[in-house]
């Protein structure tokens, strides 16, 4: 909500408002040097991002136009810069520059079918990782309460009457603006996308949710319609994944996990806390909620007890040419024969040679020499969920699993494990 100028959440991102910040007095060492009047903005980004500030200063002097770069601070009433002289920054606006305050504020608001919203009353940007981001133009009652200047009426009605809702739109959902905003007569009018959101693709759409902040997405996201909101909940990264899933109402989450495969379910359920698993499963039908539960049990279980003994190791003294001509012999019955694994005497695993690289080296070279030191392994305390994760995330054809002192205890196949996942987790 934009109630105040600056807001900063636990991530440390700060939110801004337009129309708060526009007449800020920009300070240079200490001096008042004029004050803030727009802000310069560029759509190379799903988000558009701020990359000058423009200042007007007293005294007949011209303005300046300074890169976001150089602004050293936003405080309440206050933007400090860092520039060496104020010549170096003069210059006249560019055409292709869009203004928020003259080219975006007061704005009308179409559909795609052109039938007008709304007027652009504010703007919402957000700060984060020292870069100044538009996320969303504010359409609402309080905003044009503000936007005439009756910001403490707005805040007082506000705080009083909770059924009042900001009336907000992502930029996400707005088509880029004309590239040659200065030369439009009149007002511009902004296509917004929102009717468009149960066409996009659950990919696209997932893309678009992991760039905005926590309050937005969760409000676009619980405004889809289930299925699309399943799809879609599938494809976001698993950090902001576990985030939506926990602002999200029990009741909701139960609704997607319902348009789910039980192995979905399972991990999306997953990030959750054993409690709110509980509840959760309690919605569903018994029979798919009985499935959840068992693949849930089933990916907690140990590694170990998947992998198997009938891999091919060998100490790393042996040559390339002594493996290859015991290869049919020794590959006879095993289960894993990719992959070689070098060990010492007590079974500490020391490499990996993968069957390629054998068959292309030369016959003295030694195992040791040609191996990878490299070693991806699990260990006896992962999960079957671990074990899938990393299969998904390096690309192997077998993991091996050692002890805390290396010894490897045995190898779990990728094909072994997608059987797993067809049995358990599908």
């Amino acid at each position: 909500m934009m109630k105040t100028a600056i807001t900063t959440n636990t991530g440390g991102e700060q939110f801004y408002s337009l129309t708060d910040i526009v007449g800020y007095r920009v300070v240079l060492r200490g001096k008042r040097i004029g004050k803030l009047v727009d802000l310069v903005v560029v759509e190379h980004i799903k988000l558009p991002e701020v990359t000058n500030v423009v200042i007007a200063r007293p005294f007949g002097n011209p303005s300046i136009v300074v890169p976001f770069e150089k602004v050293v601070s936003i405080e309440p009433k206050e933007v400090t810069i860092e520039i060496d002289s104020f010549d170096e920054f003069a210059r006249e606006l560019r055409p292709d520059e869009i203004l928020l305050k003259d080219h975006v504020l007061d704005k009308k608001v179409v559909d795609i079918e052109g039938r007008e919203v709304e007027i652009v009353y504010d703007i919402r940007l957000v700060k984060r990782a020292g870069k100044l981001y538009v996320t969303d133009v504010d359409l609402s009652r309080y905003g044009l309460l503000r936007r005439v200047g009756l910001k403490r009426l707005a805040n007082f009605i506000y705080n009083l009457a909770d059924k009042i809702k900001e009336q907000t739109v992502s930029w996400a959902f707005i088509q880029p603006l004309p590239p040659t905003m200065s030369l439009f007569k009149g007002d511009v009018k902004l296509n917004v996308l929102k009717e468009k959101l149960s066409d996009m693709h659950p990919v696209d759409l997932a893309d678009i949710l992991e760039e905005l902040d926590r309050e937005q997405r969760v409000a676009i996201f619980d405004g889809l319609d289930t299925a699309q909101a399943s799809d879609t909940l599938e494809e976001i990264d698993p950090n902001v994944q576990r985030d939506l899933v926990f602002s999200l109402r029990k009741e909701r989450v139960a609704e997607l996990i319902d348009e789910m495969t039980p192995g979905q379910a399972a991990d999306i359920l997953s990030v959750l806390a054993h409690e709110d698993v509980t509840a959760i499963l309690k919605m569903l039908s018994p029979g798919n909620a009985s499935k959840i539960e068992s693949i849930l049990k089933k990916q907690e279980e140990n590694i170990l007890n998947f992998t198997t003994q009938e891999f091919l190791k060998f100490s790393p003294g042996m040559t390339a040419g002594e493996v290859q001509d015991q290869f049919r012999i020794l590959a006879r019955g095993k289960d894993v024969i990719m992959y070689l694994y070098v060990v010492d005497g007590e079974d500490k695993l020391l490499g990996v040679i993968d069957i390629k690289e054998l068959l292309m080296a030369k016959d003295a070279d030694r195992l040791g020499d040609i191996m990878t030191e490299t070693i991806i392994s699990l260990n006896p305390d992962n999960t079957l969920k671990e074990a899938s994760a990393m299969f998904a995330r390096y690309g192997f054809r077998a993991i091996p699993v050692t002890d805390e002192n290396d010894r490897i205890l045995g190898v779990i196949h990728y094909r072994d494990m997608m059987n797993l996942n067809h049995r358990f987790l599908g």
